[in-house]
């Protein structure tokens, strides 16, 4: 497979330079290994970052990286079974080779089969109760508790177990709201494990064997690259996104570590090889996003100066496998974002499908959302607050959003987040109280309408009829209440 083919390449470029520099084979190999994976932690950051994670190359990115994910937790698996003090026989490899499969096949026949049934019942459960905070560390009980339980009953990494966890809640319903929680958690968890490198670093090393320095740094960022580009390039993918593929593994990461330590503790690596690899793991982190952000100049430069190469690389792509970018094949000019489905909202959305206006309904309480399944109706389930749960509903692409709801609390982030996904979008929005106008026209709603206000207007144009006013003074008066409580204050 083509990830494989890659690690592979990558371990016998270290493996033979290795040797060069005077090094065992068996030596060169495992460091081969730790410097051919990269880092998930880093790789999904710059993706994220650049707004790539959820494209055809993020995609493509990922799966590489899971599949280098699985060839890594077999090497782990083998390499006590070679070298190990009871090293095995080519059976023994051959059993060993055997088990790790077997354990990694039930590890994932397990989190589907149970996950898919348990889990969305569980976040069903908790999410009725209401409360954020108990539904944020369920997500984060059940990414913690899948790791565990991979370890410890099936032998595989944690990181994988976490992998397949997320799998299984992105699967559900719950996966917007999941990940908008978790946010915070991951980029804790992100600033951690770059801290925890940063202070494994003796600066040292790089001045004792600067040579074993500058080939570890070429191979992973030259040598690593340009395997993964070739490889991409012959499975006719496009060249932009070979190219990103490339720099974006230029990098190692915590399977690097966890190889190197390994090899340390069967005596294969020598005492420079950990400090080495914490040290091209600080440099490629910090190279890695500044070189992706060169994408497009690099791009540029190859139409440039090889562009019979490039069409030809375009041309050989349209028949490969890339898959389409996951948008809309035809532009929604008439769509409506609903954030609420009380009364207003039921009212406020029906109206727009009897007027040719798809509206799209964004909830947060779960039994209401599977009501609107059931119905037939588009829906989104997610805190409103959170830009990627309106980026799901498609803000970016509405007409309008509706903010039908009085109880938002978050009104004014809600605006502000769909006007950063949209600027032309209009923006009409409920509030309970008159005093809450002028924030939420501050912050981007083009009309507010205040429960207050719409009470003070029914009530006069009541009084006024009964006093049997005319409806020529029963609209005036209410234009001039209406003048008075929601016009915004003129600027002096």
């Amino acid at each position: 497979m083509p990830p494989i083919v890659q690690s592979l390449t990558a371990t016998a470029m270290a493996a033979g330079a290795m040797h060069f520099i005077g090094w065992n084979w068996p030596a060169g190999i495992v460091f081969g290994l730790a410097i051919a994976v990269a880092s998930t932690v880093v790789l999904t950051r710059v993706l994220a970052d650049n707004g790539d994670l959820h494209t055809p190359t993020g995609h493509i990115s990922v799966g590489w990286l899971v599949m280098e994910d699985l060839f890594t937790v077999f090497v782990l698996v083998l390499l006590p079974a070679i070298f190990g003090p009871g090293a095995a026989s080519a059976g023994g490899i051959a059993v060993a080779v055997g088990w790790a499969t077997l354990k990694i096949a039930a590890l994932v026949a397990c989190t589907f089969l149970i996950g898919t049934w348990a889990i969305p019942r569980l976040l069903v459960r908790i999410a009725k109760t209401g409360s954020r905070e108990l539904f944020t560390l369920a997500v984060l009980a059940l990414a913690l508790g899948l790791a565990v339980g991979s370890a410890k009953l099936f032998g595989v990494s944690m990181a994988l177990g976490a992998f397949l966890a997320g799998m299984v809640v992105g699967r559900s319903e719950f996966s917007v709201r999941a990940a908008t929680e978790a946010l915070p958690m991951r980029d804790a968890f992100a600033v951690l494990f770059f801290v925890s490198v940063g202070m494994l670093f003796d600066w040292r090393s790089v001045l004792d064997s600067p040579g074993l320095m500058a080939v570890t740094v070429a191979i992973i960022l030259i040598g690593k690259p340009l395997a993964a580009l070739v490889i991409v390039l012959l499975m006719r993918q496009p060249l932009r996104a070979a190219l990103a593929v490339a720099v974006v593994l230029a990098q190692i990461g915590e399977f690097s570590f966890i190889l190197a330590t390994m090899g340390r503790q069967l005596d294969i690596l020598p005492a420079a090889a950990s400090n080495i690899l914490v040290a091209a793991s600080i440099l490629s982190i910090t190279l890695n996003p500044i070189a992706y952000r060169g994408l497009d100049s690099l791009e540029r430069q190859l139409v440039r100066f090889a562009p019979g190469w490039v069409r030809w690389v375009e041309r050989r792509a349209l028949g490969g496998i890339l898959p389409a970018v996951p948008t809309h094949t035809t532009p929604r000019r008439h769509r409506a974002v609903v954030v609420g489905y009380g009364p207003v909202g039921q009212t406020v959305a029906q109206l727009l499908r009897e007027n040719e206006i798809e509206p799209v309904i964004v909830e947060l309480n779960v039994e209401t959302f599977h009501r609107l399944q059931s119905e037939g109706l588009e829906a989104v389930y997610g805190d409103a607050s959170r830009g990627e749960t309106l980026a799901k509903a498609g803000v970016a692409e509405a007409t309008a959003l509706i903010l039908s709801a009085s109880s938002i609390s978050d009104g004014r982030e809600i605006v502000r987040q769909a006007r950063e996904l949209n600027p032309r979008l209009r923006v009409l929005a409920r509030t309970s109280y008159v005093r809450e106008l002028a924030e939420l026209r501050a912050a981007g709603a083009d009309e507010v309408f205040s429960g207050e206000g719409e009470v003070a207007l029914a009530m006069t144009a009541s009084i006024l009829h009964e006093l049997g006013a005319t409806p020529e003074q029963i609209d005036r008066e209410r234009k001039r209440v209406q003048e008075k409580l929601f016009r915004p204050p003129k600027e002096s």
